[in-house]
């Protein structure tokens, strides 16, 4: 649908920005001058990768936390707290284990002050609206995935939210179940079974933001900006076979790529730096990539490699961006390609590959040649990896200093750049200079 500026603002977000300090007194940027206005009437998806701040954008939103600086403006008035007529749906479920189906939905009533008797009616019919009847006293326990994220979706449409909010509320569910749930809550949203006047939701899967958005906002990282927007003509609900809903994954996918190639491309002197937030990912996943792209033998279409190795568009983001780090691959309008060195890669020997994976780890990645130039000083070619944990520490948040470490070990382990023993956390040269 195209947006009609007439309809009413739910929300609008102003030069939204957060920063997280971090232990050791830095401040870490999550997301900054972010601006962007809801109607009614409206799916709106926020499609970014893992790490883009797209669950902190939401959390302010709802009135969970707090933004450093910026405003929500909700029907007027600024959130600082949660408020009625926004319910959020979160991707763990977030169910109390002690509680039936039936009292986990009457939650946020109860929250309200309504009396018991309204609670009990009010309760059941959302139970049964969201195709739950007859569990009303099964405990979470007793559910599937799918079934316990329905009891979510209950308990938040049972208070009439005119702002439905969700954070990545399908990616915890099989492939199956998931689409079961959203076409379940698509026909609500279309059959105007509920009061709700717009849903909100993060994801970083494009074709479930294709799927379901008249609006795509896509978030790029490093903090999270907004990147693009995307109106949807297509009315709901969409065929996923159609040439436009094709067209339009395809055009998403470059956009995505596009962005995050933009922020990982490195010249041949290495304009990383020692901290950059490396993609995580598996040596094994990157080989098999590589391999997969060598046998199309050309330039490849990211959906349509997406689709033929079942990748999530966040797994292929990472993947595209590792080959583009080590410069194993080129990506451009959507395709990739391997480069000279990518296809020496991808036909080389086992031995011949870690030579070549070696040589481009060194050259590319500062933190690999951080890590090796530290061990190669010390008299006893030994380090314990807190020390380069706390370096990392410095600039980025404990987890994901944590995170890229472990990424950065599994990498020059398969160099055999290093060595490492993970009982004693020590990193140290089998062979120094």
């Amino acid at each position: 649908m195209s947006i009609n500026t007439n309809q009413k603002v739910i929300f609008t977000v102003k030069n939204l920005k957060k920063t997280f300090r971090l232990s050791e007194g830095q401040e870490l940027n999550v997301i900054e001058n972010i601006n962007f206005t809801m109607r009614e009437n409206e799916i709106v998806a926020i499609l970014g990768k893992s790490g883009s701040g797209k669950s902190t954008l939401m959390r302010i939103i709802a009135g969970l936390i707090k933004p450093t600086s910026g405003q929500v403006i909700y029907r007027e008035n600024i959130v600082e707290s949660p408020v009625q007529g926004i319910a959020m749906v979160f991707q763990n479920f977030a169910l109390l284990p002690w509680l039936t189906v039936l009292e986990n939905v009457e939650l946020g009533l109860e929250a309200l002050g309504i009396d018991k008797q309204q609670r009990r009616k009010r309760a059941l019919k959302a139970i049964d609206t969201i195709g739950l009847d007859g569990f009303e006293s099964a405990y979470p326990k007793e559910l599937s995935g799918g079934m316990r994220q329905r009891v979510g979706f209950a308990r938040a449409l049972v208070v009439d939210p005119e702002l439905l909010l969700m954070d990545e509320p399908f990616s915890a569910l099989d492939v199956l179940t998931s689409e079961s749930l959203k076409s379940d809550l698509l026909d609500l949203w279309l059959a105007k079974q509920t009061r709700t006047k717009g849903i909100l939701f993060v994801t970083h899967n494009i074709e479930e933001a294709a799927l379901m958005a008249d609006r795509i906002i896509i978030l790029t990282g490093d903090p999270g900006r907004i990147r693009a927007e995307l109106n949807v003509s297509t009315p709901l609900p969409r065929n996923s076979d159609d040439p436009k809903f094709r067209q339009l994954v395809d055009d998403l996918y470059i956009l995505m790529t596009t962005s995050e190639r933009a922020r990982a491309k490195v010249e041949e002197s290495g304009k990383l730096e020692v901290n950059y937030r490396l993609p995580d990912v598996q040596i094994l996943e990157l080989i098999g990539f590589v391999e997969a792209i060598a046998q199309a033998k050309g330039t490849v279409d990211l959906p349509l490699l997406s689709e033929n190795l079942h990748l999530d568009a966040d797994s292929l983001i990472q993947l595209t961006e590792a080959l583009e780090i080590l410069n194993f691959a080129i990506v451009s309008k959507g395709d990739i390609t391997l480069t000279k060195i990518g296809k020496l890669f991808a036909n080389a020997s086992i031995q011949a590959r870690k030579k070549l994976f070696a040589a481009q780890l060194e050259k590319r990645v500062p933190l690999a040649k951080h890590i090796r130039d530290i061990l190669d000083m010390r008299s006893s070619h030994r380090e314990n990896e807190v020390y380069f944990l706390n370096e990392l520490k410095e600039t980025l948040t404990e987890q994901e200093a944590e995170r890229v470490l472990t990424v950065m070990i599994d990498w020059g382990r398969y160099a055999e750049i290093f060595a490492y023993d993970y009982d004693s956390g020590i990193l140290s040269l089998e062979n120094p200079k």
